[in-house]
């Protein structure tokens, strides 16, 4: 992929005409803030396309010493490590003028949900929340769970979380869909292996202004919350249950023994929910492009099968196996396939700007 000496102008002088407004002490306000921003996302593009442009001068020059006899030994070798370098630096450029997901560097909201399988299902729920509880701590994450509610045998029915820190929904984004396990279960007597599903959503969180809620549009009910077997969990009314009556979403929060604070919750779920309807509303023909690469994101897709007789875990979107079950839900192991996803990604949009 070669870049044109014009881009590259384009670039470098975008670049120095953002440096002299941000030196020049006049801006204030959104107006900073907006330049800032520029500023940030364009610094790592101009310093790629500087080190292109230094090259191919470079490589002028080399030519040119490469017609002196006394000087073309040394030059030609010069030249030809130039000429190596250069499609790598080139195809970095073009990497980071890809357009980012906007919702990239937010943090997210994590929901497992336990499907087909029963007990087994939500065991399995449980297991897939520690293995990124422990991928967020490698991270430097920080992860607070919003609400867990447990099955009889330990494990999770359901489970949501916020994830906070560099970079969150931009690694995690494409663990949304349905996560296969095949095991003996631990109340199999007969040794045999049984498949069992739960659901992973990563929803980028927004911020207050990017959805506004019209109170006139919520429906508020208070009642007491309730324990496994019907057991009281408190004495007084503070569960919450939110319906955003235009979109028929519904948000239930109990796990606090504050009202108020099972509303907040509430609301920064129901917040988060509607963000995503609104992300998939504009990206509608993105996501459509994007469907055939790393899937879909739908909560429906079969994307991940984590197979313990064999110890391996397939992601059926890339055909990637690993045989490493253990390091991927102990957290390492899952960052390769986080790593492999994100690439595949980055190939095939790379491959359609050839196209």
């Amino acid at each position: 992929m070669t870049i044109s000496a014009e881009r590259l102008h384009h670039i470098t002088n975008r670049f120095a005409e953002l440096e002299a407004r941000m030196a020049s002490g006049t801006l204030e306000g959104e107006a900073f803030v907006q330049a800032s921003r520029d500023y940030s996302e364009l610094e790592p593009i101009a310093k790629i396309a500087n080190e292109i442009r230094d090259m191919r001068l470079e490589m002028a020059e080399l030519g040119a010493l490469s017609e002196d006899p006394e000087m073309k030994a040394m030059a030609d070798e010069e030249l030809a490590a130039l000429r190596a370098a250069l499609p790598d630096a080139e195809r970095a450029l073009a990497i980071a003028m890809l357009p980012r997901d906007s919702a990239d560097a937010r943090p997210a909201m994590l929901e497992i949900r336990a499907g087909t399988g029963g007990d087994e299902a939500g065991l399995f729920a449980a297991d897939l929340f520690r293995m990124y509880e422990k991928y967020a701590a490698e991270q430097g994450w920080k992860v607070e769970t919003v609400s867990l509610s447990a099955s009889d045998v330990g494990g999770f029915k359901e489970v949501v979380a916020n994830i906070r820190g560099t970079g969150v929904f931009a690694k995690l984004k494409f663990e949304s869909g349905v996560h296969r396990v095949q095991r003996v279960p631990v109340t199999e007597s007969g040794g045999r292996i049984h498949t069992s599903a739960a659901t992973v959503a990563v929803l980028p969180e927004p911020d207050e202004v990017d959805v506004q809620i019209d109170p006139n549009d919520l429906k508020i009910d208070i009642y007491r919350a309730s324990g496994a077997g019907g057991q009281h969990v408190n004495t007084t009314d503070s569960a919450v249950r939110l319906t955003h009556i235009p979109t028929g979403l519904v948000v239930i929060q109990q796990d606090q023994r504050s009202q108020h604070k099972n509303k907040d919750k509430a609301m920064q779920v129901l917040r988060t929910r509607l963000y995503d309807l609104k992300r998939a509303e504009a990206h509608g023909a993105e996501a459509e492009a994007r469907k055939a690469m790393v899937g879909s994101g739908d909560r429906s897709e079969r994307i991940r099968t984590y197979n313990f007789p064999q110890g391996r875990v397939t992601d059926h979107r890339i055909g990637l196996t690993l045989h490493k079950l253990d390091e991927v839900l102990a957290g390492p192991g899952l960052g390769e396939l986080v790593d492999a996803l994100s690439a595949e990604d980055e190939a095939k949009r790379l491959a359609s700007l050839d196209s």
